[in-house]
């Protein structure tokens, strides 16, 4: 197994693309293209990151070490986060995907009423390489039965659990979304109203859910206000291939605390 700098090694090289800003609503705001070098020094035993965005100075880091608020995949795919959820303060996590030469990665922001403020997309693709630009997400891409494996790490790096996953999605004869998802031997089975580009799952009036479909076959999903002494979990959706999707979930304790990372890879049946 991967150490997770090694992880993190996965995802040297230069990256071009653009920071998207929407609105919790799913509006877009502003699309500032974007150049993010990840350099290796030293033998790799440092790694210099230099980010060039249109209209703003460039920003330059260094890292020899990892801290205790993110978590990287062995392929390279990572989330980083606040690790714990304070009464009256902001709240925020990103999470981004790999595939080949791509990288897809989100970050969703609450203000310190807990409310969902922000949203960025970062898509990206190695220099040089070809970009694959998918179609933004509907409805109908989703509708099925859906196969896959999970992969949970944690923030205390005991030994991951990996397990197979099923996700079904149908419309009822109302048009509401039915959604029920298996992992392991659990079961949920939920209920949503589909309004343009937002998917809302509102069985509970004080724990809200929303799923934006996004440009690039994504996905945001979080709760429209974050709480305490209530678990929850921030999820980024990539439709890569028509048949074949990525989702990372990074969750959450009812003490607020960050207690895990899953990545699911499914494909349609």
């Amino acid at each position: 197994m991967k150490s997770q700098w090694e992880c993190f090694l996965q995802n040297l090289g230069i990256w071009e693309g653009s920071f998207t800003n929407f609105s919790p609503q799913g509006t877009l705001l502003k699309d500032v293209p974007s150049r993010l070098s990840l350099e290796g020094l030293n033998n790799n035993q440092t790694v210099r990151l230099t980010l060039c965005r249109s209209g703003r100075d460039d920003l330059v880091l260094e890292y020899s070490s990892l801290g205790r608020s993110i978590l990287f995949f062995e392929n390279g795919a990572f989330s980083e986060g606040l690790i714990q959820l304070g009464p009256f303060s902001e709240f925020g996590a990103e999470l981004a995907l790999i595939h080949e030469n791509h990288r897809l990665r989100l970050v969703q922001l609450f203000d310190k009423n807990g409310h969902l403020n922000a949203l960025t997309l970062i898509r990206e693709h190695l220099a040089g390489t070809e970009k694959v630009e998918r179609p933004p997400l509907q409805v109908d891409d989703l509708l099925g039965e859906w196969q896959g494996e999970a992969v949970t790490i944690y923030p205390d790096w005991r030994s991951p659990d990996i397990y197979s996953t099923t996700l079904q999605l149908q419309l009822d004869n109302a048009g509401r979304l039915i959604q029920s998802t298996s992992f392991g031997d659990r079961t949920i089975t939920s209920t949503a109203t589909i309004k343009d580009s937002i998917i809302l799952f509102d069985q509970d009036p004080q724990k809200q859910v929303q799923v934006l479909l996004l440009p690039d076959g994504a996905s945001a999903t979080s709760p429209l206000k974050v709480q305490l002494r209530q678990p929850l979990f921030l999820e980024v959706g990539w439709l890569i291939q028509p048949n074949l999707r990525q989702r990372m979930i990074r969750s959450y304790n009812d003490k607020g605390e960050w207690v895990s990372l899953t990545l699911v890879t499914e494909e349609r049946v």
